[in-house]
């Protein structure tokens, strides 16, 4: 289905070229039939289009652009948040009302597109992460009432091309910001205090970065391969009174679980806080 399909991409940051290489790289799409939008940075849509074969605009003509997207079959709108409201208001007469808008673009809500819009609209809203710019994303995707199973399908295709998409109601979506989005920095932060302590033990910051990178990794490899749960290797490992379960006791006499759930938390009020400011602030801007 995405082989027939023509994708125009609004921004061209690293979540779009993630998504593009994902797709180009596993043949999903064919070169040609994709097209990448950014006004300001001639130079990156110049490196894209020599990296991955797609097509640019010619110029930066604003009928060129607005045929370029009119013409789509998908829309992914991948840019900041502070630019959704002048990338909406651009382009607002350029889409179609069957085209698939698929948005990247964290904290702004099914509503306030179709708010902007006027109108219902097949909406994917996703939450990535930035382990898909490697290939090894996790993705919570919402889908609006008019997004047809054709155009799920679609969806779904485009996100597993860089790594696992997980459907959910639009409502969790703050919670996946949370808990994979934001995940990658509790796992690094994780990672710079094991590699910290290695070094003031007396390893070389080399030794001990080789070491906790290789560790990190096979846990989670670990985790995936056996489809165990965690907490069921984690006891595999933790001896009673040894070395794992000394270390462990002393994480759980800081509520070391606790402050993690504490923090997901608060990530992810954060995530609707700045949901609520996004869509303040776009809908102004398209007012004014």
């Amino acid at each position: 289905m995405l082989k027939e399909q023509t994708i125009a991409f609004i921004g061209a940051g690293s979540m779009s070229e993630a998504l593009l290489r994902g797709i180009v790289e596993a043949k999903l799409v064919r070169s040609l039939s994709v097209v990448v939008l950014n006004r300001h940075n001639r130079s990156r849509l110049d490196d894209l289009k020599s990296a991955y074969g797609i097509r640019v605009p010619e110029t930066n003509d604003d009928a060129e652009r607005q045929r370029l997207v009119r013409e789509a079959d998908i829309v992914v709108l991948a840019v900041k948040p502070k630019d959704v409201g002048a990338a909406m208001t651009e382009f607002r007469d350029a889409f179609r009302p069957e085209q698939l808008l698929l948005s990247v673009v964290a904290g702004l809500s099914i509503d306030t597109i179709e708010r902007l819009l006027g109108r219902a609209q097949p909406i994917v809203r996703t939450m990535p992460n930035t382990s898909s710019t490697i290939g090894l994303g996790a993705t919570g995707i919402a889908f609006s009432s008019s997004v047809s199973a054709e155009q799920r399908e679609m969806a779904l295709q485009m996100l597993r091309a860089v790594g696992k998409a997980v459907p959910l109601d639009e409502g969790l979506l703050n919670l996946v910001t949370g808990v994979s989005g934001s995940g990658p920095a509790y796992v690094y932060y994780l990672m710079e205090a094991m590699i910290d302590a290695g070094v003031q033990g007396g390893l070389t910051e080399r030794e001990a970065r080789e070491l906790v990178v290789q560790t990190v990794l096979g846990a989670a490899h670990m985790v995936d391969s056996t489809g165990e749960d965690p907490a069921a290797l984690r006891a595999k490992v933790t001896s009673p009174n040894g070395t794992t379960y000394a270390a462990i006791q002393h994480l759980e006499s800081f509520r070391f679980r606790d402050g993690l759930v504490q923090a997901i938390g608060r990530a992810s009020a954060r995530a609707g806080e700045m949901g609520d400011d996004i869509a303040t602030a776009v809908l102004q801007q398209a007012k004014e």
